[in-house]
């Protein structure tokens, strides 16, 4: 379940322009060849999907190995999809050493993504709340908008 903590500490919000309709947009984020493309797609970073299952009730695991080796195996759990409009889902992840050891792990948070058509654009809204601290929803403002530069370039291909 989400966090019930509250506070701007602990919620993020991000607004984002695409250059491509909603429709496409929105497959972005729930088709897995697709969501491959972009998600976590960083420099330096190994992604690799285990499963994805875009329904109510399903769940995308992914596992990043950033280049020193650090595993960060990521879940999320799809509440709601109404396509083309909004995607609500479960976000947890941990954090594991070169060496196998855990080091740390996220509570689950809550992600609802908006998609309203701008004429030829889509504007993306991104929700992400119940994080712990200022520090985890900074890092997770740097790493969305890391992916959603990436989301823009699988968006022009």
């Amino acid at each position: 379940m989400a966090s019930s903590i509250t506070g701007p500490e602990t919620k993020l919000e991000i607004r984002r322009m695409f250059a491509a309709p909603r429709a496409k947009v929105f497959e972005a984020w729930t088709q897995r060849e697709k969501l491959e493309k972009w998600m976590c797609r960083f420099p330096g970073n190994e992604t690799r999907y285990t499963g994805s299952d875009a329904r109510p009730g399903g769940t995308n695991l992914m596992e990043v190995t950033s280049a020193d080796g650090t595993i960060f195996k990521q879940r999320v759990t799809y509440r709601e999809i109404q396509p083309p409009e909004k995607l609500v889902f479960t976000w947890t992840w941990e954090k594991i050493s070169a060496s196998g050891q855990k080091i740390d792990e996220q509570d689950e948070t809550l992600v609802t993504v908006e998609f309203q058509p701008r004429g030829t654009f889509t504007e993306v809204f991104l929700t992400h709340e119940g994080f712990s601290n200022a520090a985890a929803r900074e890092a997770h403002n740097k790493g969305w908008n890391g992916c959603f530069d990436m989301l823009a370039k699988a968006l022009e291909a």
